[in-house]
């Protein structure tokens, strides 16, 4: 059986106990992959590297084209940037992908949400270009290049032909930002009309679409973004179906793709086995499938059905950490995963 190497970066906080749930899981569901391990993040200033995003890491993933990632701690207004920005620009991961899907087991307000947001990943406000001009004046700037709209309007149409999905909705403020914004859904129009008539499009204005998510998310099958609004209407779909916990991840470019949790670091509950590994462990499936799409491996995608319904299966049982009203802790919940495989 082919084997492919993966990026293990286990990250800060609770990354380290989710990611090697996850190794658990892939291990047991007899995934065809084995991992190399590389820091980013805390843990590598820890590790002794001169910087949060390590070159030996960064040339680890470009070797070997997919890693799975754990949270990394972003200070809050100082300190270092963000690993994330930073591994995205430096390997030009274009593509956030993010499902939300309701899971058996888990009551919410709302039932049989099956959406994904597309959210570019490189470029606007969220890419934190910021210059003082004064003491008392900071400028944060948002860049939107039209090579950039173009190849992720092109990325979420193309990904909607191939996952059967029927519509695609660019969220956007271009009644105010005209130019910016204006640029995102122009682009987005232009490959709607020349290549992909196949798929429905609309446009919404994001504050009004936020509002329709909320009160009825059937409305919406992928939701396209520029970077920004992404990063906040991902976290906002999240809250339909459970929270960041089960919500998975994807970064993906041209070569390379880096799978991690939409959650963060949570220092304040690490070490303490309390930690939901679910998001991260959706994500590596996500990966398995990735791996069976680029690279023709059947077993990568049986591996990552059989983790799917494991993990459904747990959740079914009511075997639920207790973010979603259980009580299991990080090692319980891996372990009845695993007794499901």
């Amino acid at each position: 059986m082919t084997t492919h190497t993966v990026v293990m970066i286990p990250g800060d906080g609770i990354g380290p106990e989710v990611t090697a749930s996850a190794r658990r899981i892939l291990e047991a569901a007899e995934a065809p992959v084995t991992f190399v391990e590389r820091h980013a993040g805390v843990a590598a200033l820890e590790r002794g590297a001169d910087h949060v995003l390590p070159q030996d890491t960064i040339e680890a993933v470009r070797e070997h084209g997919v890693a799975l990632k754990g949270p990394c701690t972003t200070p809050v207004g100082g300190g270092f940037s963000s690993v994330n920005v930073a591994l995205r620009k430096k390997l030009n991961l274009y593509a956030a992908v993010r499902p939300v899907r309701s899971l058996p087991g888990v009551k919410t307000r709302f039932e049989n949400v099956d959406l994904i947001v597309v959210r570019e990943n490189t470029e606007g406000l969220y890419s934190g270009i910021e210059n003082r001009i004064t003491e008392d004046v900071i400028v944060s700037m948002k860049v939107a290049t039209r090579e950039a709209c173009l190849r992720i309007a092109q990325w979420a149409f193309r990904y909607a032909t191939d996952r059967g999905r029927e519509k695609v909705t660019s969220f956007h403020k271009a009644n105010i930002m005209k130019l910016s914004d204006g640029l995102f859904i122009e682009q987005s129009r232009l490959v709607h009309e020349r290549d992909y008539r196949n798929i429905r499009y609309e446009e919404v204005i994001i504050d009004a679409g936020s509002m329709r998510i909320v009160q009825d998310p059937s409305q919406f099958d992928i939701i396209l973004c520029e970077n920004l609004y992404g990063d906040i209407m991902s976290d906002l779909c999240a809250g339909l179906v459970g929270g960041l916990g089960v919500t998975p991840g994807a970064n993906i470019g041209d070569t390379d793709a880096v799978f991690e949790a939409v959650h963060g670091s949570a220092p304040d509950i690490a070490g303490q086995d309390v930690a939901n590994p679910l998001a991260i462990v959706m994500s590596a499936a996500m990966m398995l499938n990735h791996i069976s799409e680029s690279r023709n491996d059947e077993n990568a995608r049986k591996s990552a059905k059989r983790i799917k319904g494991a993990y459904n299966s747990a959740l079914e049982d009511g075997q639920k950490t207790r973010d979603l009203g259980g009580d299991l802790g990080t090692r319980a919940f891996t372990d009845a995963v695993i007794e499901r495989l």
